[in-house]
């Protein structure tokens, strides 16, 4: 038996204060089991200037050394000259769609926004609100009897060597963590006629987490593992390919000689349809995660492949 799994460890990072030997991180007007306890602080070296945040944690801001601030130093000691700041920011920092963008999108099998409307907007809403039931209702999930009877309860010996794969006996697969990483790797292998089993250790789907972009190469990935899936990201998911992402500067920068850009420039844009059309790729889309994961969980695999509350 085969188990892959994919398991998120979230890293918790305890910023300390050091003092003595005590140390203690406490919000004010908290309470916690850790008793605090006071010191002093230990100095500042010369290089680093001493600070206190609100929670009252005091630290040490890290100097730097090497090449950068060789060049930050060289900076800070040459003459200012104002009037290299001053003046307007180009007028094309500020175009949303340049005239190739405009051009690629011009052409009739650009995708095509569907125009904002009441009925769309419910579509949508109903969408999510169907996906949330599914969960509640555990809808596809192996619980009860099946549970208890489940095929990977029972354990088989297997030769010296392994056994035979067969239509009939296919390789046996149990994946760890049903996020949508885990949902696609079960999805995946069930679609090559593998014999899944997920476990997650939630107690359900709960409806949690917001919009998640599907690129086009990742569109392309999932309709190769399951036609209806990616059938159903589409129709369930927002087009956003008639946009143009970048990176936009919260604030006046530059000069004349490196470039001016006011608050609200661009910095960088590039469009996500020109590549997809050029490869023969789907648009991107923006479906909700809950929609995605009820998707996965009612066409990726046959029902009960989801054992939940999995520790």
């Amino acid at each position: 038996m085969v188990e892959l799994s994919r398991r998120s460890a979230a890293a918790l990072g305890a910023v300390l204060a050091l003092a003595g030997e005590s140390s203690a991180f406490v919000a004010p007007d908290s309470r916690s089991l850790v008793p605090r306890t006071s010191a002093s602080p230990t100095p500042a070296s010369p290089a680093a200037a001493s600070s206190s945040t609100r929670l009252r944690v005091i630290g040490e801001q890290a100097s730097s050394i090497g090449p950068a601030q060789v060049l930050r130093n060289l900076k800070e000691s040459l003459p200012q000259v104002p009037w290299l700041a001053e003046g307007h920011a180009p007028a094309s920092n500020k175009v949303d769609i340049p005239d190739h963008v405009a051009s690629v999108l011009a052409l009739p099998d650009a995708p095509k926004r569907e125009a904002e409307s009441d009925e769309r907007t419910e579509r949508i809403r109903s969408r999510a609100r169907q996906a949330a039931e599914d969960a509640l209702e555990l809808k596809g999930m192996l619980v009860g009897e099946d549970d208890e009877q489940a095929w990977w309860r029972t354990q088989r010996s297997v030769p010296a060597g392994g056994r035979p794969v067969t239509a009939d006996d296919p390789l046996t697969v149990l994946v760890a963590g049903g996020g949508l990483a885990g949902l696609v790797v079960a999805a995946a292998c069930h679609s090559k006629g593998m014999k899944v089993a997920l476990f997650e250790q939630a107690s359900s789907y709960a409806p949690y987490g917001g919009p998640i972009q599907i690129q086009s190469n990742a569109l392309r990935a999932l309709q190769q593992i399951n036609p209806e899936i990616y059938q159903e990201l589409v129709r369930a998911g927002t087009c956003t390919a008639d946009r143009v992402s970048g990176l936009k500067i919260g604030y006046r920068k530059g000069n004349k000689l490196a470039g001016l850009y006011d608050a609200g420039d661009w910095l960088v844009r590039f469009d996500t349809v020109g590549p997809a059309l050029e490869a023969g790729l789907p648009a991107t889309v923006v479906v909700d995660r809950p929609v995605i994961q009820q998707i996965l969980v009612k066409y990726g695999f046959p029902e009960g492949t989801v054992r939940i509350k999995s520790r």
